[in-house]
C-alpha cells in the first residue's frame, strides 16, 4: 500500500527515471511489471505499444520537462494488436473500425516481411518475431522520428527496447545499447 507520506511527496513534483511506451494489455501493468512505485515511470499505454504523434509527444514531454534520459519501448508475448495485424496480413477480413485500423496500421509495415519470408509457416516463431519487430519499429521512430528526441538524444536520452513474457514474468532487452547480459531484467 503506498504511504501518505509518499503520495504528499509526490502530489507536487515527478521526477521519474524513466519513460515506457507499453502495451495497454490488462495483463501488463508496467510499475508492477518494473517493481516501481508512484513516479518512478512515465507511462503511456496504447494498444500494440504503437508510435503516432501523441506518444511522441508524451515521449518529449517527459523528457524535456522531468529530465527522463531512458526510453524503453516494451512489447509482451501474446499480444492481440500483434495478432490482429498477423490475421489480417494473413487474409481475414479487416476491421469496419477506423480507430482499430489505425492500430494495426502502424504495426502493418514491422510484420509485412515475416508474413512473406519462411517464418510465416511457424505461427509461434513467427508471433515471437513480430512482436520484436514492432518493438524494433517503434524503438527507431522514435529514435529518429523527432528532432526534439534525436536532440535530446545528444544529451543522453536513450531508447531501448524490451519483450515481456506474460507466462515467466521476465522482461528480455533486446534492442538498443543495454550492455551487459540480454538476459531477463526486473527494472528498465
Amino acid at each position: 500500500m503506498l504511504s501518505y507520506t509518499r503520495r504528499a511527496e509526490m502530489a507536487s513534483r515527478q521526477e521519474p527515471f524513466a519513460i515506457v511506451l507499453g502495451c495497454s494489455d490488462s495483463r501488463v501493468p508496467l510499475e508492477m511489471v518494473f517493481d516501481q512505485g508512484l513516479g518512478d515511470l512515465f507511462v503511456i499505454r496504447v494498444a500494440g505499444n504503437i508510435v503516432a504523434p501523441s506518444q511522441v509527444g508524451s515521449v518529449e514531454f517527459a523528457a524535456s520537462r522531468f529530465g527522463s534520459r531512458l526510453v524503453v519501448v516494451l512489447g509482451h508475448t501474446q499480444c492481440g494488436a500483434i495478432s490482429a495485424t498477423l490475421e489480417e496480413l494473413e487474409g481475414a477480413e479487416p476491421s469496419a473500425s477506423r480507430n482499430l485500423r489505425s492500430i494495426v496500421d502502424r504495426v502493418r509495415p514491422a510484420l509485412e516481411p515475416l508474413v512473406e519470408s519462411e517464418l510465416a509457416a511457424d505461427r509461434e516463431a513467427l508471433l515471437h518475431l513480430a512482436v520484436r519487430a514492432n518493438v524494433r519499429m517503434a524503438a527507431n521512430q522514435l529514435r529518429h522520428g523527432s528532432a526534439l528526441l534525436e536532440q535530446l538524444a545528444q544529451d543522453g536520452l536513450t531508447v531501448v527496447g524490451a519483450e515481456y513474457d506474460l507466462a515467466t514474468g521476465e522482461v528480455e532487452f533486446f534492442d538498443g545499447p543495454v550492455h551487459g547480459s540480454s538476459s531477463a531484467a526486473s527494472r528498465p
